[in-house]
């Protein structure tokens, strides 16, 4: 009970923007047209990369944003030593796997900011996709026009969110691109 009063607690604006991301992380499109595996791996994928597109938006916008992405990113990491203990993980192995979680989430962050860092006609559409191949589809070379699919709805993704005011993200109001027209090319004729 005393731990529990020194314990930083999330505000609502925090929950509100996680929650966010974890309901665009899982939208049915995701994992039904850009097949994006539907495990937990590829769902901590997802969440991750929707994660890492709000904290690059807020990159650069003065310390309540950057105090409010640390919060988010502490949500986040939060949940996921959660969810690990639901899924019966012990004790003393979940320390050890948000670890690892914590470093596939640095390394495939920087691959993401890295690409679309890039030029955006040429080397960082390349960079995108096969950063996404990687982290997403786990090197699948058959994936490659659902990679490209997801790449596009990323590119939308950061315009749409540079288009809201930081201010509002940071108290909590966020909205996402709609992923139902991406698909790989070769779905659009279906």
């Amino acid at each position: 009970m005393v731990f529990s009063l020194f314990r930083r607690r999330e505000d609502e604006a925090t929950r509100d923007l996680y929650a966010a991301i974890v309901a665009q992380a899982r939208q049915p499109h995701f994992f039904a047209r850009l097949c994006v595996p539907d495990t937990i791996d590829g769902r901590f994928d997802m969440i991750a990369l929707h994660a890492t597109l709000m904290f690059a938006r807020l990159k650069g916008e003065g310390e309540a944003a950057k105090a409010r992405a640390q919060d988010v990113f502490d949500t986040f990491f939060r949940d996921m030593d959660h969810a690990l203990r639901e899924l019966g993980a012990s004790d003393t192995s979940v320390p050890r796997k948000v670890t690892r979680m914590a470093e596939l989430f640095y390394g495939a962050a920087d691959a993401y900011m890295s690409a679309l860092g890039a030029d955006t006609a040429g080397a960082g559409d390349d960079a995108l996709v096969a950063a996404l191949g990687r982290n997403v589809y786990g090197g699948d070379g058959n994936a490659k026009g659902e990679a490209e699919a997801l790449a596009r709805y990323v590119r939308a993704a950061v315009g749409h969110l540079a288009a809201q005011q930081a201010s509002q993200i940071v108290a909590g109001r966020i909205a996402w691109v709609d992923p139902a027209p991406f698909v790989p090319r070769e779905q659009k004729a279906e």
